[in-house]
């Protein structure tokens, strides 16, 4: 009861009024109590946090006290009694009031942020080395995270001591332990990596050995337990058995915990790396340390069970994170924040030998490897693209399916990742290798080499493609069939995918699909009409999907024949009782229907009435928006995003959000094809379009509507139903947009937005008034941008400027001078002062056009000139040799 309570009052204490309206100050239940009250209520949380017998409710009341103090001291209210009681329970003999203390610092820093730093280190570290118990140096190790995350620069500088006790934790803690000390660890990797400096090499002695596989003895390399635990024990006579399953339950405990350590030391090496890459390239054996840990790691799958993969759907297929894929996205994330010079050499000094082990495992894990750093290495890999090619291509005749699954893998991610270079230089041995295996006897295998070809037919130039054109599509056909060659059914996903591939083909091959027309698009119009079981839903909207990219390849003098025929199908389809489990039929129709008119041009109007409705539905749905209690566990639930506003959790469903960029995307289609055709429905878009301007849950919503708004003024102005207050409402929404926006790429939008329709209606529509406004969101962006640009200068100047300890407070060896700053921020900034060089080169543009000689002309010059440079150490793709000398390694 005790516990309920808490939690009760922590739910209802801070929680908005149901009736409160959105634009009201938020006000709470603890609003509403008297200063009284809160004494009490304070007095009573503080008896319960020092006298509760019972350690789960004594951690309740912990959160409790921490979401009250941080309320109450965002309100003005601070609580120095909670300050003093923390304090003295870090003194207690009792180790759960002592773990508790440390709990409060952890969850409400600010308690201390503002006292004597040393004071707070030495609580801290008498915590840190608690010798009575495990718990209480987990929660004085949470709190030191907070409290350096928390701290200003200054406060960092003096605490930089804290690291060596927090660290001294690790070393003699067991498995079960170690994982978690290791996750609260992690956090301020990712925030501050630069405390973590002095101690990289400590550090990466200590994490080597646990993120490798424990070895094990046995007749091969390549099996980590030949004789593996079993049930029963040998016993004479027969018939006695001893039982250890205890044993081995203790056993397979004791793996796990090995295992989750193992997850936990790798998170926080990769964390680091993505934080601070610089600061850990410059530590030797980090990288191969971290990659070999990987490539180990994805070759640990089950020896058996090929059966079952062979049967399983791979759309049904569960993501769980088994090891494979926690060591493969890891691989990945390293590949790129430390790009090719870096990983590529110790990759691929095992890579070659993976390849041509003859566990399949390990050739398996070979080639997810290469396409697991494709995305990061990219740059060097291209330098020696030619030999990667030749490891991967002879995988494609492997003996083993999931090996020649994982060569379709790793080459459509590289023709994802090197899209056009490779296509480019590569296709004939790509086509060699792909076109066969699309008869390879095993459905998994031939589908997805199917799926590979849309990543190759997507960077593919069109006279490449046509010479294979005809053995593609025969083949592709093929696994159309309801029957394979043996009488077995062709399973489901082999044609959904084959049809998938098929829309690609023709998109890739444009006219010259036009001889495949008349025996595919009969096939597909079929599907549209019989295909309404559910199990078939899928089949059906990719179907739709393939219908349309073909009718655009073709052109519409090839498709008008059967225009008619394929509409009336998606009007059948489109007024058909909703069936609730087909969850894609929405999006298919909308995309389709936008297909449909850019094959037939303004031949598409007479059917805007049947598409318009729902598409103008779509467009209008607002955001399916969830405010979440800190306590709830919001991570896992399907279909939703999860962001921070206004101090809040906010959860997004993204299947209407991204439905609602669909339909504002397909807008832009309709009226940029049919122009002044699209007149009937320029004041519903319109009305539509300008709010958009500030959805802020959807980038592609906003950026939509900026292109739809001049296209809109045009076809109004070609129809004659443009009124002189549509242009006004239009002008005055993008000026004021100007005026608040912080994103600079969509302040570039908004004034190529403006320039665009001034074009359209005439400079004279730009009335005094929204002249004086669009004059003062350049003023205010141009302002923004040279406080922005002037405090980078500062930081540099500053950071170059201030000198740098070692451990135990000896002078660090004198870095370069660009060093010293932050270099991975190199690539930040220079990103940043891209988008910000868009807006002001559209904001000239703009400027230009109202006057040729306008005085905010020399402004823009002027922030221009505060651009901070940085000397470039070279690209990541070259010198240092490339990959190539390690490929043949």
């Amino acid at each position: 009861m005790r516990s309920f309570s808490l939690v009760l009052l922590r739910r209802i204490l801070f929680r908005s009024a149901p009736h409160q309206q959105q634009k009201e100050p938020r006000s709470t239940l603890y609003d509403q109590l008297s200063s009284q009250a809160l004494t009490t209520l304070e007095r009573l949380l503080l008896h319960s946090l020092s006298h509760e017998p019972s350690d789960s409710v004594r951690r309740k009341s912990v959160d409790t006290v921490c979401d009250l103090a941080n309320n109450a001291m965002t309100r003005g209210r601070p609580w120095h009694a909670l300050q003093a009681q923390a304090f003295n329970m870090t003194q207690t003999a009792e180790p759960g009031f002592r773990e508790c203390a440390f709990r409060v610092f952890s969850g409400c820093p600010n308690l201390v942020i503002d006292l004597q730093t040393d004071a707070v280190l030495s609580v801290f570290q008498k915590g840190l080395q608690d010798a009575q118990s495990v718990d209480v140096r987990l929660a004085a190790l949470r709190a030191c995270v907070s409290y350096l995350t928390a701290s200003d620069t200054h406060q960092l500088a003096q605490s930089l001591t804290l690291l060596y006790p927090m660290l001294d934790t690790l070393p003699l803690l067991p498995n079960v332990h170690l994982k978690t000390f290791l996750g609260s660890l992690t956090p301020l990797c990712a925030s501050h990596p630069t405390l973590f400096a002095p101690h990289l090499p400590a550090l990466l002695s200590f994490l080597r050995a646990l993120i490798m596989p424990t070895a094990d003895s046995g007749p091969t390399p390549t099996v980590a337990k030949p004789f593996p635990a079993t049930s029963t024990s040998f016993a004479f006579p027969p018939g006695q058995t001893v039982q250890q399953t205890d044993e081995g339950d203790a056993e397979a405990a004791e793996d796990e915990e090995k295992q989750q350590v193992r997850r936990a030391a790798l998170e926080l090496m990769v964390t680091l790396s993505e934080a601070k890459p610089s600061m850990v390239k410059r530590v030797e054996g980090w990288t191969p340390a971290i990659v070999r840990a990987c490539l180990e790691g994805m070759g640990e799958l089950p020896e058996d069970g090929l059966e079952v993969w062979l049967d399983a759907d791979p759309s049904e297929e569960s993501q769980d994170e088994n090891y494979p894929q926690v060591y493969e996205q890891s691989l990945d994330r390293l590949a790129c924040a430390l790009g090719g010079k870096e990983v590529l050499p110790p990759a691929f000094q095992y890579i070659p030998s993976m390849l041509a082990s003859y566990d399949w495992r390990l050739r398996h894990a070979g080639l997810l490897a290469i396409a697991a750093i494709g995305e990061g290495t990219s740059k060097v890999m291209q330098l020696e693209l030619g030999k990667v090619v030749d490891l991967v291509t002879p995988m494609f005749k492997d003996a083993h399916p999931r090996v020649r699954y994982a060569a379709c893998q790793c080459l459509g991610q590289l023709c994802t990742d090197l899209e056009e270079v490779i296509q480019d230089r590569y296709h004939r041995q790509l086509f060699a290798a792909l076109i066969p295996t699309l008869e390879a006897p095993e459905s998994r295998v031939h589908a997805h080499a199917a799926a590979a070809l849309i990543n190759f037919c997507e960077g593919v130039e069109r006279d490449a493609l046509l010479p294979y054109l005809d053995p593609i599509v025969e083949r592709l056909l093929k696994l159309l069939n309801p029957c394979t060659e043996t009488g077995e059914p062709v399973k489901g996903y082999v044609q959904e995918q084959a049809i998938t591939t098929l829309a690609m083909v023709a998109d890739a091959s444009e006219v010259t699909f036009a001889k495949h027309y008349g025996t595919i698009m009969p096939l597909l119009l079929n599907v549209l009409r019989n295909a309404n079981d559910p199990s078939h839903h899928k089949l059906r909207v990719k179907a739709m999907e393939c219908a349309g990219l073909i009718a655009i390849a073709v052109g519409c003098d090839v498709f008008r024949p059967d225009a008619r025929t394929l509409i009336d199908a998606l009007i059948n389809i489109q007024n058909s009782p909703v069936d609730p489990s087909d969850t894609l039929l929405a999006t298919y129709l909308i995309a389709t229907w936008a297909k449909i008119c850019q094959a037939l041009g303004p031949e598409f109007e007479p059917f805007l009435p049947v598409v318009m409705p729902p598409l103008l539905n779509a467009a209008s749905a607002k955001a399916d928006v969830s405010i979440y209690d800190e306590e709830e566990d919001h991570s896992d639930r399907e279909g939703w995003e999860t962001i921070s506003m206004d101090g809040q959790i906010v959860g997004i469903r993204t299947s209407t959000i991204d439905e609602k960029c669909q339909a504002f995307d397909t807008l832009v289609i309709y009226c940029s094809i049919l122009g002044g055709r699209f007149g009937p429905y320029l004041t519903q878009s319109l009305e539509l379009t300008l709010p958009a301007l500030q959805f802020y849950f959807h980038e592609g919503v906003r950026e939509a509507a900026c292109r739809l708004i001049p296209l809109l003024t045009s076809c109004g102005k070609t129809s004659g139903t443009l009124s002189p207050p549509m242009v006004t409402a239009s002008l005055s929404k993008l000026a004021y947009c100007i005026q608040i926006e912080t994103d600079p790429s969509f302040v570039a939008s908004l004034y190529k937005a403006i320039a665009d329709t001034l074009r359209v209606v005439g400079l004279h529509a730009l009335t005094p008034e929204l002249t004086n406004g669009l004059m003062d969101g350049t003023k205010l962006q141009l302002q923004n941008m040279a406080e922005k640009r002037k405090r980078r200068s500062a930081g540099a100047a500053a950071a170059n400027g201030v000198g740098v300890r070692g451990a135990g407070g000896t002078d660090a060896p004198p870095q370069s001078p660009h060093a010293a700053h932050d270099e991975d921020d190199q690539d930040e900034i220079a990103l940043m002062e891209e988008m910000e060089e868009f807006a002001l080169e559209d904001m000239e543009k703009t400027l230009r056009m109202l006057d040729g000689q306008h005085p905010l002309l020399i402004a823009i010059a002027s922030v221009r000139e505060l651009s901070h440079r940085y000397p470039w150490e070279g690209a990541d793709d070259e010198g240092l040799g490339g990959p190539g000398d390690v490929v043949e390694g």
